[in-house]
């Protein structure tokens, strides 16, 4: 068990190396069914990677759990790849519209408020705790 005063160093946000590159996760959690993929990247968090990363989810989960949709709502954070004012975010979700034929809508959380998006809770915490060799909910 470690001291209250004697945290465990994790790296934080794109998870940089010690060797070369770094490691970036984009989530896309389906809340209903509490379960989805995480794509991991090794270059930048772009728009283009958020947007594609959803689509791998529908293509994985979307089409298979929801056959007769026409409509898709996205939650993201309010900056980075999917900020609101990204334009080749908008961009990138017209493609993936036309592609999939889906009516796309995007809600975006307030500005401080990721801390209550549901993919940091119930994905990446999980792959924090393993990349820092150590399962969930493991004491060190």
């Amino acid at each position: 068990m470690r001291k209250k005063c004697d945290p465990i160093l994790v790296e934080d946000h794109d998870f940089p190396s010690r060797g070369k590159g770094k490691a970036i996760p984009y989530g896309a959690y389906d809340v209903g069914m509490n379960q989805g993929p995480v794509n991991v990247g090794i270059s930048s968090d772009t728009a283009e990677f958020a947007v594609n990363s959803i689509l791998k989810w529908w293509k994985e989960f979307g089409e298979r759990n929801y056959p007769n949709v026409n409509k898709l709502l996205i939650c993201a954070d309010g900056g980075g790849s999917n900020g609101s004012r990204n334009r080749l975010w908008k961009y990138s979700l017209q493609r993936f519209s036309v592609k999939t034929g889906l009516e796309i809508y995007v809600c975006h959380y307030p500005p401080g408020t990721s801390k209550w998006n549901k993919v940091e809770h119930r994905m990446f915490s999980y792959i924090c705790s393993s990349w820092r060799g150590q399962q969930a909910g493991e004491k060190i």
